[in-house]
């Protein structure tokens, strides 16, 4: 995953360069190897050290991961009931740590698909429409960043951050509170606001309002229902 060898090689995080890593069954992995992936999140590069010299592959990736929340994949289910002991949970999830999480923007939760949806006459969003308007937002960040060297929000430094993710009264009242009540850190205080940023992009905003904030806040709180 991280690279290395005798004769160092680049790991499938930098094989995932400017692309998509993704990682199915996550708590299936070593812990150590997961925990490994911490700094090339953060860091976008991955530096390997040997007797013969350091060598620095570049992982710019986007990481996106699949799991249970548990062996059997009930608990928190709303029609099924888990079989797994409280135990059995905690040493499932533990293989996840907080310092991990915190480096994913996004945590969802996605629901057992029940006959009534799937038996609905409602129209749903074409994968067509989606691509265009994820396609229009992306030029619109392209534009935004065209002098700096970066091509998404989730490249944005802090200095970058301050200039394009500003927010009026009501915006940072919101995030002052979720930030307290729901113990945010530093991290993802940065992480809601690019998140923020790209939703007002998708619905072609130039500013930042409240519902893009508290939806942004809404993608964050999966790890307080599994990992408190």
């Amino acid at each position: 995953m991280y690279g290395g060898g005798r004769t160092p090689k680049p790991g499938e995080i930098s094989l995932a360069n400017n692309g998509v890593l993704f990682l199915d069954e996550l708590t299936e992995f070593n812990k150590h190897t997961l925990e490994l992936m911490r700094a090339p999140l953060e860091d976008r590069k991955v530096s390997i050290n040997r007797v013969n010299g350091s060598f620095v592959y570049p992982c710019n990736f986007m990481l996106v991961a699949s799991m249970n929340p548990c062996p059997c994949g009930y608990y928190g289910a709303k029609n099924k009931k888990c079989t797994c002991s409280e135990s059995q949970i905690n040493r499932y999830l533990s293989k996840i740590s907080g310092p991990l999480l915190d480096r994913i923007d996004i945590h969802i939760e996605v629901e057992a698909v029940e006959y009534k949806d799937l038996n609905s006459n409602k129209k749903e969003e074409t994968s067509n429409q989606i691509r265009e308007r994820v396609n229009r937002a992306r030029k619109i960040a392209l534009e935004r960043y065209k002098n700096y060297g970066i091509f998404s929000n989730a490249e944005l430094t802090p200095e970058l951050i301050e200039k394009y993710c500003k927010l009026g009264n009501k915006e940072k009242e919101v995030l002052e509170k979720a930030f307290d009540s729901l113990g945010f850190s530093a991290r993802g205080y940065s992480r809601i606001l690019k998140i923020a940023r790209t939703i007002a992009d998708l619905e072609e905003q130039e500013n930042i309002s409240v519902k893009h904030i508290t939806e942004a806040i809404s993608y964050r709180d999966l790890d307080r229902k599994y990992w408190a």
